[in-house]
């Protein structure tokens, strides 16, 4: 590792951070400039590694203003040998107080595809080098104005009667098929969306709908956002054959709103949501593969 260097990004220094190209042009991310004007990147968290004056790799953790969490490694780009990435992962953990979360956003099918493999294989590789283990992976789903499937009539929808029903529903459904921005809830919040998402999306009502079959609710839905970034925030289910209708109506109650677009996500394993949400006109948009520091039983 001759003349490598690793340092913290000094103030002024955004052209250097984008002097590498970037490898996944075809994903939706915040340009690093704006992310230094908006708070979210900041010099200090952000780390670069110099080979001969060329960047060879770089890392921007990110943490929006006010948050309460911790920030997470949110671009990290080599182009170089992962031992490059690990050493610079490691020096960057020491000076952060230690290893965090890290949310390797990959475009939809990645697996799939051999140029995006060739990409991301170097720094994922480092990731491990570093320490981190990989600990699942969420899917975001895009439907784009994609007809919706006709209601078979069996069930009804009605927005919650108060504040007190939907948190009683919340707390009979054990694990919710759709989370969306779960962990922007839980960093920047300190919310966790599955079991309180009132607390991040607010005590509107009107914004939920509740699936009813013979009078008695068998799922709930929350969507946020209307012509603006709309998305399903909550979706939980007491019976799974309401799933798809309870599907489509948070789509109409959004596309009424005026989405065109509406964004849903979903855990990797969870085949059987993802199937639903495709066979309801959505599509793959990106992955986000989450790495994070081992626990006890890891390392035993």
């Amino acid at each position: 590792m001759t003349d490598l260097v690793i340092r913290p990004l000094v103030a002024g220094e955004e052209n250097l951070f984008d002097s590498m190209p970037d490898p996944l042009p075809q994903l939706r991310q915040v340009a690093y400039a704006d992310g230094i004007a908006g708070g979210g990147y900041r010099p200090e968290t952000t780390w670069v590694a110099l080979r001969a004056g060329r960047l060879v790799g770089r890392a921007a953790w990110l943490l929006p203003p006010g948050a309460v969490g911790a920030p997470w490694l949110d671009r990290f780009d080599l182009d170089a040998e992962p031992e490059v990435g690990a050493e610079l992962l490691r020096a960057a953990h020491e000076a952060l107080g230690g290893p965090g979360l890290y949310y390797a956003a990959l475009p939809a099918h990645w697996r799939r595809r051999p140029e995006v493999l060739a990409a991301v294989r170097a720094p994922m590789e480092a990731a491990r080098l570093a320490g981190l283990v990989e600990r699942g992976e969420r899917l975001r789903c895009s439907w784009t104005g994609t007809p919706l499937p006709a209601s078979s009539g069996r069930y009804d929808f009605r927005p919650p009667h108060d504040v007190a029903e939907i948190n009683a529903l919340v707390a009979r459904i054990a694990e919710p098929d759709v989370l969306t921005g779960v962990e922007i809830a839980r960093v920047v919040g300190g919310v966790d969306l599955a079991t309180d998402p009132l607390a991040w999306l607010g005590n509107a009502t009107d914004r939920w709908r509740i699936a009813l079959r013979a009078g008695e609710p068998v799922g709930l839905v929350g969507t946020f956002g209307d012509a603006c970034y709309p998305l399903l925030a909550y979706l939980g289910l007491l019976d799974e054959a309401a799933r798809p209708e309870l599907l489509a109506e948070a789509v109409r109650v959004l596309a009424a709103g005026g989405a065109r677009e509406v964004i849903a996500d979903v855990e990797s394993h969870r085949v059987t949501v993802l199937a639903e949400l495709e066979r309801t006109g959505f599509r793959q948009l990106r992955s986000r593969v989450v790495f994070a520091p081992p626990t006890k039983s890891n390392q035993e």
